[in-house]
């Protein structure tokens, strides 16, 4: 246990049995009143975001997170298994933990997965990597206006929007936040 003052902006907490990670950590000292810290944080599972006031004197539980890379290496159902590059254990990690990210994980990628005592709790992919092409419309002369796009899958099976000079077999650099087209790679 740790006390709210040594609680930083970043941290994991054990809160009412849940996790939650801390997002806004802030001091105040109103008036003739009491300090306390104001705290926005985020449920690790749910997402939900809680508000609440400590006490500067109050018992935290700061969660002990060990965060490491580790090798994607296959889907299997609802879960995505990796390998720690360093003992080569392998262990699930539930899709929902990647989110929107998941679609563009390729066998052999470097994640990143928080666990929390061997239970994973956050999932986060590369932000940006490179897929080929492996369909797309070829570009048909004089169809060039101002920042023309064109459908195009990649070889994880994910359709993303390209410019037109982009062509089946070339390798493009791509956003996994968002999805979008950055650059084609040489």
């Amino acid at each position: 246990m740790a006390k709210a003052s040594e609680v930083k902006t970043g941290n994991i907490l054990r809160f009412n049995g849940e996790l939650v990670s801390v997002e806004e950590y802030i001091h105040r000292t109103p008036g003739n009143l009491r300090a306390f810290y104001q705290a926005r944080m985020r449920n690790v599972k749910t997402g939900k975001l809680v508000e609440y006031r400590f006490r500067t004197d109050e018992e935290v539980e700061i969660a002990r997170v060990e965060t490491n890379d580790y090798q994607y290496l296959y889907e299997d159902g609802d879960a995505f298994v990796v390998m720690d590059n360093t003992t080569f254990e392998q262990f699930n990690i539930p899709k929902a933990l990647f989110g929107s990210s998941a679609r563009f994980l390729k066998e052999g990628m470097q994640v990143l997965v928080a666990m929390e005592s061997d239970e994973p709790i956050m999932a986060q992919a590369p932000t940006t990597v490179e897929l080929e092409v492996t369909y797309t419309e070829p570009a048909v002369k004089g169809d060039t206006s101002t920042n023309a796009l064109k459908s195009a899958t990649v070889e994880t099976g994910v359709e993303i929007r390209v410019p037109l000079f982009v062509n089946q077999g070339d390798k493009v650099k791509i956003d996994t936040r968002s999805g979008d087209y950055i650059e084609r790679v040489k």
